[in-house]
């Protein structure tokens, strides 16, 4: 089984270009369930229904999110019906929706589900790990289980990599919208990375216009950041090579696609 992971799509310069490559991606890796994390879709913070929508209609299956699930309000009245989003499970206080769900087809089953770090990140979460080994424990099985580690420590990403080797197919990291260098599958058949990366302004920081990023970083300003739609388009993604009787990952295959304009 194929699956193919984008990572934190930024914007309209990010959902255009999802729209653009995804048909031939999954033609070209014979891809048989999209998953696409879209906190940051809806002009650089959250997802607003439309988008959501949209994503649906380009062939994506799952819609993972982030720290920014909350940015745009109106999430909270459609999120219990978007069956297709998946928010952070560790999450301390109510909120609509769920963090972990079950996809099943005539030949496969998939489970996904997203969870945030705790290192360097503003929001008071419920610690992740013990939140995982609560779902491998209680949840029911799927043939494939990826998990969405949404953080900003590498180091954090890599110790839930290995504390469940072998017990769920992937654990993929999201958030910093720099892909890393260290795809891999773990002795025990989970495929990991520390992070897939973004789809957005490649020219940019993070997929927003670098002059404004710089001005806050340097000189302390108190600057809105601005996604740039007209930019060059970097698209980055994974590749899960999967076994459905094992449920083991066979492949990793990162994706690193720069479209000039």
């Amino acid at each position: 089984m194929k699956i193919l992971f984008i990572g934190d799509i930024v914007g309209k310069n990010g959902r255009e270009t999802v729209a653009r490559l995804l048909p031939s991606l999954k033609k070209k890796y014979a891809i048989d369930f999209v998953i696409a994390n879209g906190e940051n879709a809806s002009h650089g913070k959250g997802l607003i229904y439309n988008h959501y929508k949209g994503f649906l209609n380009m062939g994506v299956d799952c819609i993972t999110l982030g720290n920014h699930y909350d940015a745009k309000s109106e999430i909270r009245e459609y999120l219990d019906a978007a069956t297709a989003i998946i928010r952070p499970y560790n999450l301390k206080k109510e909120y609509p929706g769920v963090g972990t769900s079950l996809f099943e087809s005539d030949t496969f089953s998939i489970r996904v589900t997203n969870l945030l770090g705790r290192p360097f990140m503003e929001e008071d979460v419920v610690n992740p790990f013990d939140s995982l080994q609560q779902i491998v424990e209680k949840e029911k099985r799927a043939d494939i289980h990826i998990v969405d580690f949404h953080g900003e420590a590498t180091g954090e990403k890599q110790c839930m990599g290995w504390a469940f080797d072998g017990l769920v197919t992937a654990v993929l990291g999201t958030h910093t919208h720099v892909q890393t260098r260290d795809a891999r599958i773990l002795p025990q058949g989970t495929a990991f990375i520390s992070d897939v990366g973004m789809v957005g302004a490649y020219n940019g920081v993070l997929g927003d216009k670098k002059e404004q990023v710089i001005d806050r970083v340097w000189h302390d300003k108190k600057t809105k950041f601005d996604v740039d739609d007209k930019d060059d388009s970097l698209f980055s993604a994974v590749v899960i090579d999967a076994d459905i009787e094992s449920g083991r990952a066979i492949d990793i295959i990162p994706l690193y696609i720069i479209e000039k304009k």
